[in-house]
């Protein structure tokens, strides 16, 4: 499918809360939207990033300058729908061209109510987010476009921050659902969504899992009533530092023995269940070109990451887990900034990391993660079930 587009002239302008300004063109749908200014570093993939749940409540930047040439399609979308709350490129293509393109990206910005922005200096933008830090923002158009510079700061000021804000109830499923085992069964999964992606679920069932999806409200009794196999926190926006509630979740269950996967927002919650606290990033991790070191076996994985707090964690040794989980170890740092990428409990059936290992969009080198997951589960339900045959021998 070959689409050639009309560039608009309509102005817009991206207000940063420092009272920064950068003026360019309308792009996507018209009118007022406010977020958190974040950029990603993807040269590729920007219909996956629109369509992640994790980018809820904020202001998506693209740092490659040439965004919306391969038009977008149904096949690839991670969610039903988009999710960030704005969207900034320096220049969207004026041609759609890709066998697999069904509709131009600045159709579906606008049929989703995204508001954008175009022809800005994007390179200019990020310098300063990274030197300042992420912030909030707002872009404006149509007729907020016309509104003083002392208006439009204010609306942005007006905005929610992000540290303190829990986004789970937003993005979260309202209701359980299952997709069935792919191939041999080995179990099933309760998936906690907590703004999980598409790909995800797929990969989980692929490996032979039932995948019981719930929503964020459940209750520790209601995911053990489920009888699962083991339990799954998946990606989503926020603070981690607001999500008490899926914390004392997540340490019942932990307390049951259920094995248990977190992935980015599940494993900020796993560092908080055992004990370790959060933090806010200054700019973030976001792209998929993100180096992070496996521990275990030294080798160096390019990574997707989409996460704007970390656990604080000592990456150099053994803690041991204050809420009584035993010994745990940081198992994958980013070789950028040194933040802790991965978590790994030695003396229970949990890990998590800190990026993206379902690879949409991005590379596969994480995918082993959820073969890990699958052996994990498997041992320890033949662990359990010799334990339980041992236990009936006479003595």
């Amino acid at each position: 499918m070959t689409e050639t587009l009309t560039r608009t002239n309509a102005p817009a302008v991206l207000v940063l809360e420092d009272g920064r300004r950068y003026e360019g063109r309308a792009y996507g749908a018209r009118g007022v939207t406010l977020g958190e200014a974040v950029f990603a570093t993807g040269m590729t993939g920007y219909q996956e990033t629109l369509t992640d749940p994790s980018y809820a409540g904020q202001i998506v930047m693209m740092t490659a300058p040439h965004i919306g040439n391969t038009g977008m399609n149904d096949e690839d979308m991670e969610s039903s729908k988009l999710w960030v709350a704005g969207f900034v490129v320096r220049d969207p293509s004026r041609v759609v061209s890709n066998f697999r393109s069904q509709r131009s990206l600045d159709d579906d910005l606008e049929a989703a109510g995204v508001v954008g922005i175009s022809g800005i200096d994007t390179r200019a933008v990020t310098r300063h987010i990274r030197s300042a830090g992420a912030m909030r923002a707002g872009i404006f158009s149509g007729d907020a476009a016309v509104l003083t510079h002392g208006e439009q700061l204010e609306l942005v000021l007006g905005g929610a921050e992000m540290a303190g804000r829990n986004l789970s109830d937003t993005v979260s499923t309202t209701e359980s659902y299952t997709l069935p085992a792919q191939g041999e069964r080995v179990g099933s999964v309760a998936v906690l969504d907590l703004g999980v992606k598409r790909s995800t679920l797929d990969f989980l069932a692929e490996r032979g899992f039932d995948v019981h999806v719930v929503p964020q409200s459940v209750t520790a009794e209601e995911v053990l009533a489920l009888e699962p196999d083991a339990l799954f926190f998946s990606n989503g926006p926020g603070d981690p530092g607001a999500s008490d509630r899926h914390v004392d979740l997540l340490r019942t269950t932990l307390r049951e023995g259920l094995p248990y996967f977190g992935i980015c927002f599940g494993n900020q919650l796993l560092g908080r269940a055992l004990g370790f606290g959060t933090y806010k990033l200054p700019f973030g991790h976001r792209g998929i070109n993100q180096p992070v070191l496996d521990k275990a076996t030294g080798r160096v994985e390019i990574t997707a990451h989409n996460h704007g707090f970390a656990v604080d964690a000592p990456i150099d040794r053994v803690s041991e887990s204050s809420e009584g989980f035993g010994r745990v170890e940081v198992s994958h740092y980013d070789l950028n900034d040194n933040v802790v990428e991965g978590l790994n409990c030695l003396d229970i059936p949990a890990f998590s990391v800190q990026y993206h290992p379902e690879s949409a969009a991005g590379p596969h080198d994480a995918n082993y993660l959820f073969d890990r997951f699958r052996d994990m589960v498997v041992g320890t339900s033949t662990s359990s079930a010799t334990d339980r045959t041992t236990e009936g021998d006479p003595a």
